[in-house]
């Protein structure tokens, strides 16, 4: 996809986006065979629901229909939400990972795996897990120092409520 059809389809669809209350994280348009898909992701502070997705892909494959921003041909419209590992690139992103593992790329070279407690505008406050049996231990990240960011999954995370009846 060209970055001017980019940029086009961006500035068609995320007014949409966000009189549904969402935001416009991404937009892809894949060639599969002879159709094209296009692939936009949503997301807010709160996660969307399926009805949210059902209103908006709606709205958009309206828009969609009355213009010519996907030229000539068939293409198949999907909306979704961010995966469960996706990656962190901007701040609001960072705030809705609050409580999440993530791995971390420093520009440094090292990588680190912490969770995330606090996001605010200059950095991350996060907590380091302990290693063979020591207490987890507090880190501060500035932004700049965060070459890329990735939510991980976990499958055995205990919630604070749990924690807090075991002690």
């Amino acid at each position: 996809m060209s970055t001017t059809q980019s940029e086009r389809l961006r500035e068609l669809l995320e007014p949409l986006v966000s009189s549904q209350g969402l935001d416009l994280e991404e937009i892809a348009v894949d060639s599969v065979g002879r159709k094209r898909v296009l692939r936009v992701v949503v997301d807010s502070d709160t996660g969307a629901d399926l009805d949210q997705i059902a209103d908006v892909s709606r709205a958009l494959s309206a828009k969609l229909d009355e213009t010519d921003a996907m030229g000539e041909g068939e293409y198949t419209l999907e909306v979704g939400t961010p995966g469960a590992e996706r990656p962190l690139k901007e701040h609001r992103h960072y705030v809705r990972a609050t409580g999440r593992l993530v791995k971390f790329q420093l520009t440094d070279g090292d990588e680190l795996v912490a969770r995330i407690l606090k996001a605010d505008d200059e950095g991350l406050d996060l907590e380091v897990p302990g290693v063979k049996g020591r207490r987890p231990t507090a880190r501060r990240l500035a932004y700049p120092d965060v070459d890329k960011a990735r939510v991980q999954v976990e499958f055995n995370r205990k919630d604070k409520n749990e924690k807090e009846e075991e002690a």
